[in-house]
């Protein structure tokens, strides 16, 4: 049983940083694809970065291009996703997800096999 577990959420002024980080519980093949995906009120679920754990490429959706960098640590048991200049529009659930054995990143929800709780991020002017 795989288990995701989120944490560095909370509240931030506008142009800050931020750095989430997600622990991996659990075996997870190499050939997984981990991705960050965010959840504003009142719309989809969606991508926003991903890294493939074996080869280590990433990917990042056009709109936070710059600002959101995906990383993970040797061991495969973390990934972070790193922030900076926060944007009121970046408000959202962050949720952690794994795509298992894959070798590319899809970033979407119906391809997610395991999800995280997810963690607040709230940015203010």
């Amino acid at each position: 049983q795989v288990r995701l577990v989120e944490s560095g959420g909370g509240s931030v002024q506008a142009g800050g940083p931020l750095k989430l980080s997600c622990v991996v519980g659990g075996y997870i093949s190499p050939s997984t694809c981990m991705a960050w995906f965010r959840q504003a009120p009142g719309k989809e679920r969606e991508g926003v970065a991903a890294i493939w754990m074996r080869g280590g490429q990433r990917w990042t959706v056009p709109s936070v291009e710059g600002r959101f960098t995906i990383s993970q640590n040797s061991a495969l048991t973390e990934v972070y996703l790193d922030v900076v200049s926060l944007r009121p529009e970046d408000t959202a659930m962050y949720y952690c997800a794994a795509q298992v054995s894959v070798s590319t990143c899809t970033l979407k929800v119906a391809d997610v096999n395991y999800w995280g709780q997810g963690t607040q991020v709230t940015v203010s002017t």
